[in-house]
């Protein structure tokens, strides 16, 4: 019996094995750092980036578990996610509160519950507004030709977020919208795993945004998006940072 164990045991390896060598794909090295900002450029001029820099408060469903509230103008964000409920000020850590089942945490939770936020809001978000970061701090931009001889903007984060080091290879429709990216990050064992960018909605605000993103089997739903001027115009409670400004 033992014997059969271990050749299932070798056998599941052996596919995993074969699997990822199948599958996995090497993170391209990119050349002309020039031209791929100027495909950079026109990707965030077809999503109207300018109007998501004017874009004060955003509030969103994320693949329907995590919700948010964030005001970009003042760098407030709540995260809420099952009987947890958490107020983050982005620019004085020490001011975010956390409630769990509508009653304040105040002990040592307090910490992981902030830092749990912390990381689900950092990619959840990135899934919400990736195109608009590609000329953050630490980034760089080059150009990929792909197999039909089109190009593709590979952009990689040297810092930011929680995974600095993450790499992905955006593919452009003809007016520069996003179709999809490849992914080359740590939270994943294999690179080039592929993901799309769909459902596009021109906000209340200007900005436009992918509502729809499938990963395989999953779809990466964004619902209930809403922009605005203010807390007002995304329709909640105009008090909910009260408490960490």
């Amino acid at each position: 019996m033992k014997k059969v164990f271990l050749y299932i045991a070798v056998a599941i390896l052996a596919l995993v094995i074969v699997g990822y060598l199948v599958l996995n794909e090497k993170l391209p090295t990119g050349e002309n750092p020039t031209k791929a900002d100027e495909l950079a450029n026109k990707m965030l001029k077809a999503l109207n980036k300018s109007a998501w820099d004017s874009t004060n408060v955003v509030a969103w469903t994320h693949k329907g578990g995590h919700q948010f509230v964030w005001d970009k103008k003042n760098e407030l964000v709540q995260i809420k996610w099952d009987k947890n409920d958490v107020l983050l000020n982005l620019k004085e850590w020490n001011k975010g509160k956390a409630f769990s089942e509508g009653k304040e945490v105040t002990d040592g939770q307090l910490d992981v519950l902030r830092g749990k936020a912390w990381a689900i809001f950092c990619n959840d978000s990135y899934w919400l507004i990736a195109p608009y970061k590609v000329f953050d701090e630490g980034v760089t931009r080059k150009i990929v030709k792909t197999e039909d001889g089109s190009e593709a903007l590979l952009v990689s984060y040297a810092s930011g977020g929680v995974t600095p080091g993450d790499s992905y290879l955006w593919f452009l429709d003809k007016n520069a919208t996003p179709t999809a990216f490849k992914m080359w990050v740590k939270i994943l064992p294999i690179g080039g795993v592929s993901a799309t960018w769909q459902d596009w909605k021109t906000t209340e605000t200007g900005a436009i945004i992918a509502q729809n993103h499938k990963l395989g089997p999953l779809d990466l739903n964004v619902t209930d998006l809403r922009t605005g001027n203010d807390l007002a115009a995304v329709k909640v409670d105009t008090s909910i940072f009260d408490k960490i400004k």
